[in-house]
């Protein structure tokens, strides 16, 4: 039983980590997965920052639809109304979308973080 409730506070904790970055992201930009992976302290979580925008319990207050993946391509599986519905989202925001991809030179959010100021 500890187990799975030490498990639980994990998954809890790392979503909350994810919820906190993605609510950083500024309307007009967007990021990767592997983006808010690498923010929220593991790389490797690109498909754990997947199901937690999946489980979005506050789509209003946690920007969703601004992450996208590598190629900066939407998602079919977009979890409020699929990936038309991500793209008529960012395009509000004035990201065009042509073909569901998003130019990443242009829009990605750029975040300085304490590693990169360490590493100047």
């Amino acid at each position: 039983m500890k187990t799975y409730r030490k498990g639980k506070e994990k998954k809890e904790n790392s979503f909350e980590k994810i919820y906190e970055i993605v609510r950083q992201i500024p309307a007009g930009k967007v990021a990767t997965y592997g983006q808010i992976a690498a923010l929220a302290g593991n790389k490797r979580w690109s498909r754990v920052v997947g199901f937690a925008l999946h489980v979005n319990p506050d789509p209003d207050g946690i920007p969703c639809f601004r992450v996208v993946n590598r190629n900066g391509e939407v998602s079919e599986a977009f979890a409020f109304g699929g990936g038309n519905r991500q793209i008529e989202l960012l395009e509000a925001e004035g990201i065009p979308c042509p073909d569901g991809r998003v130019d990443l030179k242009k829009y990605q959010w750029e975040r300085v973080t304490t590693d990169y100021l360490a590493k100047m």
